[in-house]
């Protein structure tokens, strides 16, 4: 796991451009704390900041080789989780390889398959190889987009990086932020491509990037297909319980401390079974990790950690609680971190900030960690999948549960703006956008393509907020978080099975359930699902209303041109603090956005 970045620019040589290219590189220190690397020959320059995972003292980067018409140089970021087979086939064709790293395996794959290599890898990766046999950059994602990687075309080449904040170094890169911007900041729908960062933009999930003197290629090598399904319920069950087995298995290879985040529901503790009983076959312990908040065990988390206890438990885990207070969750000190990690304002508040924090105290343990990370996209957990309302309505449907559970963060701006955002038909335009290209099977019921376009959506859209949420916090504290739920085979697999399986019983994530009933104790297997635990202590959003009224004497702050203080202020001045997320949400929002206007000075044009 690394950060990546780099340059070409075909009218020069860049060689001589070395401080340009030092700037990117230091940005990505935080995914890279082990080594950093550069390397530059003619148009192209790669930058590379290493966390070093597998094959610790052979994996350094960039890596390059030499060919009879040019060198090939590559930056990788990620796991490649079948490199061991892939080594093997490359061997018995001829490759010698140096190190024992996956990164070499990519290098060696791309001699031998050239662009028929992504559709090769099982993986979370994003990379960038210059073939100078061609002069042309090949950027590559992975096909769910677990690892991100952004471009910015310039007018003689291209600028890359992991994060936007690599390309931002560059001096020919403004920080500048349009309307178009700010509507995608401001909801979470996750438009294909956009970076929100004006002239930025990601390389798609499951896409390959070409830059050549003709300017940038697309081409996608995977996407989410709609396919029969001829399995019956117990092979189905069968098949993802023989599919999770596999992906543990080749998850769990590291050569640094490993752990999983045990939240106590079933996506974690499942996982965490098997891992355990994987490991122990080896002699190994596994060690769990959850997050808590002060005074909040007699409350609505009490059968969360009841959960998390059994399951370590059972499975003999070095289980640790993280406990946060409610100062340490406020304190703006974290709220800018967390804002640097993902170079925007999330306005996720204490959820962004207590994941951060977990993530920062299990790197004082271990390297690598595996999460329970969208399984509620793969096997529809969440509760809009059973709500009515939802289900029905003609948008994205976490919109709908997440506006009556969590309210409105879009409250806080100013009228003026929020008329000429327009959100409501961004939204709108977004979702056809979304559902427009969604095949429905021949003789499949209303009901069941209704629900197919719903996972659809959580799987390429929902799915990519809370992804790169997961990624930027991990890796701005240098731990690795793999996603075994984001396997393509299993995400192929589990979406095309009917919703009438998925849900036999009519509860949320059945087959997930019944994969693996065997490992997981009967409190874990009767729970419903929770959400992600926000802390409920009016102490919190007290400290929000005090940092606000800081804010609003500071009449001069370009905040103000978004947010506006009328409205800001009657958030500040309730009588009695709230402890809930509805209540705190646009106090959360606005000092977001105040802390990135003071660490980015983005030059946003509101015309």
């Amino acid at each position: 796991m690394c950060g990546i970045t780099g340059w070409v620019s075909f009218d020069r040589d860049l060689g001589t451009e070395r401080a340009a290219l030092d700037a990117m590189t230091e940005t990505m220190a935080c995914r890279g704390p082990d080594d950093r690397g550069v390397w530059a020959q003619g148009p192209a320059a790669l930058g590379h900041r290493r966390l070093a995972v597998i094959d610790l003292p052979g994996g350094r980067q960039p890596m390059s080789t030499e060919t009879p018409h040019g060198t090939v140089a590559l930056v990788y970021s990620g796991e490649t989780y079948n490199f061991t087979e892939l080594r093997r086939e490359l061997a018995d064709r001829g490759h010698r390889f140096t190190t024992g790293s996956d990164t070499e395996v990519v290098l060696r794959g791309y001699l031998e398959w050239g662009h028929a290599l992504p559709e090769r890898l099982n993986g979370m990766f994003a990379f960038a190889l210059w073939d100078g046999r061609e002069d042309k950059l090949v950027m590559v994602r992975d096909r769910m987009g677990i690892k991100p990687l952004y471009y910015h075309p310039t007018a003689d080449g291209v600028l890359f990086g992991s994060e936007p904040k690599a390309v931002l170094a560059h001096p020919s890169a403004r920080r500048r932020v349009r309307l178009d911007g700010l509507r995608e900041l401001l909801t979470m729908i996750k438009t294909p491509g956009h970076a929100v960062w004006d002239g930025i933009r990601e390389v798609e999930p499951g896409t390959v990037v070409t830059v050549d003197r003709s300017g940038p290629h697309r081409r996608r090598y995977w996407e989410l297909e709609t396919r029969p399904h001829p399995d019956g319920r117990d092979a189905t069950v069968e098949h993802v319980r023989s599919l999770l087995d596999d992906i543990v298995r080749r998850q769990l290879v590291a050569d640094v401390p490993r752990c999983t985040l045990l939240s106590g529901g079933l996506d974690s503790s499942a996982l965490t079974a098997l891992a355990a009983r994987q490991l122990g076959e080896r002699g190994e312990k596994v060690r769990s990790f959850a997050v808590d908040f002060t005074g909040q065990t007699e409350n609505f988390v009490a059968d969360e950690l009841r959960g998390t206890h059994d399951v370590a438990r059972a499975s003999g885990t070095d289980h640790q609680d993280i406990v946060l207070d409610a100062r340490t969750l406020a304190d703006p000190a974290i709220r800018a971190e967390v804002v640097r990690a993902r170079d925007l304002p999330a306005g996720l508040g204490d959820m962004d900030a207590s994941l951060y924090l977990l993530f920062r105290a299990i790197r004082d343990h271990s390297v690598v960690a595996l999460s329970g990370e969208s399984a509620d996209e793969v096997f529809g957990g969440y509760l809009q999948f059973f709500d009515e309302e939802a289900r029905r309505a003609d948008t994205f449907p976490w919109l709908v549960s997440m506006s009556r559970h969590m309210g409105e963060d879009t409250d806080v701006l100013r009228p003026d703006l929020a008329a000429k955002l327009d959100l409501t038909t961004y939204v709108a335009d977004g979702y056809r956008d979304a559902v427009a290209g969604i095949r429905r099977l021949d003789g499949e019921s209303d009901f069941e393509y209704r629900m197919r376009r719903i996972c659809h959506l959580h799987l390429t859209r929902f799915v990519r907020v809370l992804l790169d949420r997961k990624d930027r916090a991990s890796m701005a504290v240098g731990l690795e978080v793999r996603v075994p739920f984001c396997d393509h085979r299993l995400v192929e697999y589990v979406y095309n099975t009917p919703w009438a399986l998925k849900s036999f019983d009519g509860r949320e994530k059945t087959l997930l359930r019944e994969a693996t009933a065997d490992v997981l104790p009967k409190s874990v297997y009767d729970r419903v699902k929770s959400p992600y635990p926000a802390t409920q202590d009016p102490k919190y959003t007290a400290a929000l209303q005090d940092q606000a009224r800081e804010l609003l004497t500071r009449s001069g702050h370009p905040v103000f041109d978004l947010v506006d203080p009328g409205r800001l202020r009657r958030a500040a001045e309730r009588e009695e603090p709230t402890s809930s997320q509805a209540g705190r949400r646009g106090l959360e929002r606005a000092l977001d956005l105040a802390l990135w206007l003071d660490l980015y000075r983005p030059e946003l044009d509101l015309s």
